[in-house]
């Protein structure tokens, strides 16, 4: 095996491993009272919807540059793309379908090439893909970990989203 399939295969299965991880935040999420998953709490998003919101706007954000299709609806971080639970989590069900089938569908050459996008200043960038790709993957990484944290105010128990715990259960 090169070390470019072994790069293809981790970005494949951390594209597995978001989708789990977002699936079993949703789950935590939808057990609490609706009261509880809007409340307002001491966070950079201020809110469980809103974090979560913000991870399927930089998701979007960063698929679109990937693909070559930019999320023209987003225009803020911090935007409310769904402002009810369902909806917000019917999308992140289909954006990490979306992702898995953009991972899967990179290759060597893929992998190694450039792509030229704009941030949400307008500044102009080109970059290697893998590094970005890598970044899209800690920044999910990151804010579920702030969600995390929020469940626990939340009076609830979180799951665990540690890599680990999805290769064991693979």
């Amino acid at each position: 095996m090169t070390s470019t399939d072994i790069l293809l295969e981790h970005v494949r299965r951390m594209a597995r491993y978001n989708a789990w991880a977002n699936g079993r935040l949703y789950d935590a999420c939808a057990a609490l009272p609706p009261a509880e998953y809007y409340a307002a709490r001491p966070s950079f998003f201020g809110s469980l919807h809103a974090t979560l919101n913000h991870i399927l706007v930089g998701d979007s954000v960063w698929l679109g540059r990937f693909t070559g299709k930019p999320a023209a609806h987003v225009k803020a971080l911090n935007q409310i793309l769904h402002e009810d639970f369902a909806g917000l989590r019917q999308a992140r069900e289909a954006k990490d379908a979306e992702i898995v089938a953009f991972c899967d569908g990179l290759d060597p050459a893929a992998l190694a090439s450039t792509f030229s996008y704009a941030n949400m200043r307008g500044n102009r960038f080109t970059d290697l893909l893998l590094p970005p790709l890598m970044h899209f993957f800690n920044h999910q990484t990151h804010h579920r970990g702030q969600v995390h944290g929020l469940l626990s105010h939340a009076g609830t128990n979180p799951p665990e989203l540690d890599l680990i715990y999805f290769l064991r259960a693979a």
